[in-house]
């Protein structure tokens, strides 16, 4: 083997993020993300990307994720443009799926009478796109951080 196979096939063997991927149709997308629940909110908090780990529920074409009134989510979210993403891994076939929307926020208070501070981010649908296909790996990221849910 050439050096210029050697290096071709090391190219190759290089995961990137849309290698045997399939995108998702509309509806199979909204189908997917009617089952996950649990998903990440990305917005924009004092001129900075952040992204929270949330609970949420899919109501016509419309995300809701339940909040705190006051939280940083619920400041950032009143009108502004924000992404949501859900996704699924089978550890066992090493494969998934990802569905990403984009589209303006609201704020609405919550109808729940557990929870009167409560309020419900709506994101309405604009953009859904979606991805099937084998998890792919990536190389080490600067700026990286994590949060653990629950007790």
């Amino acid at each position: 083997m050439d050096a210029a196979s050697g290096e071709a096939a090391k190219e190759a063997r290089v995961p990137t993020p849309y290698r045997d991927t399939e995108p998702l149709g509309d509806e199979e997308c909204r189908r997917l993300l009617g089952a996950a629940g649990i998903g990440r909110v990305a917005f924009t908090l004092a001129a900075l990307p952040a992204i929270g780990l949330v609970s949420y529920t899919v109501s016509d074409d419309v995300v809701m994720i339940p909040t705190r009134a006051g939280s940083d989510l619920s400041r950032a979210a009143r009108g502004a443009v924000v992404a949501f993403q859900a996704d699924s891994y089978d550890a066992l076939r090493h494969t998934g799926w990802s569905v990403t929307v984009v589209g303006p926020s609201q704020v609405l208070p919550a109808e729940r009478a557990a929870d009167p501070e409560g309020c419900l981010v709506a994101i309405r649908m604009s953009v859904v796109r979606g991805l099937r296909g084998p998890l792919t790996r990536s190389g080490p990221d600067a700026g990286l951080s994590g949060r653990r849910t629950g007790p």
